[in-house]
């Protein structure tokens, strides 16, 4: 027989746990890592210490969101490579992939300064995504709707960088749209 084994949460725990999640993952996304863990466990309905039972410090709730929220990219990625035609799903991922990278970069410097090493407790669900969106590209470049040429590296640098176009506009829907539609143009074969 291995070790010992970490026992599984009574299913009361395990929802109060999913719960806070939920809503750490809302909170700290549209308003911000700064919002105080008090009030995330006022919003969930649960009293401070449980959230401290499941997450003993702000980071280790952070942590735990950030990785939530690139599990739920992968699944949501997984889906569109199934459910779309190549250059559809390829162009809906880049969608997603931006529009989920909201907020990424003010957590992982609040974990860094923190002493996290993020990219460890999240090279498991990157190295996920990294995956689908190898095989997202593929797909669009033999449906011939994305340049041959373009790499994976390219395509990550791409997503990041129009991530933090995204950033600096802010919240104008038409000023977001314009650079989907020039970024999505270069994307394409000429």
């Amino acid at each position: 027989m291995g070790g010992a084994q970490e026992r599984p949460l009574r299913a009361d725990a395990a929802r109060n746990r999913a719960r806070l999640l939920d809503t750490a993952t809302e909170v700290f996304t549209t308003r911000g890592v700064g919002v105080p863990t008090e009030e995330i466990a006022r919003i969930a309905g649960v009293g401070v210490g449980t959230l401290f039972r499941h997450f003993p410090t702000k980071e280790a709730l952070l942590e735990a969101v950030m990785v939530r929220r690139l599990e739920t990219m992968a699944e949501q990625t997984a889906q569109l490579a199934a459910e779309a035609a190549p250059a559809e799903a390829f162009f809906a991922c880049f969608r997603l992939v931006v529009e989920q990278s909201a907020g990424k970069n003010e957590f992982a410097q609040v974990l860094a300064a923190a002493g996290v090493d993020v990219h460890a407790s999240l090279q498991e669900p990157t190295m996920e995504i990294q995956a689908r969106l190898a095989e997202l590209l593929t797909g669009a470049q033999q449906a011939g709707a994305v340049r041959p040429e373009l790499g994976l590296p390219e395509f990550i640098a791409l997503l990041a960088g129009t991530g933090r176009a995204m950033e600096q506009l802010g919240a104008d829907p038409a000023a977001r749209e314009l650079i989907f539609q020039v970024v999505f143009d270069g994307l394409r074969p000429r």
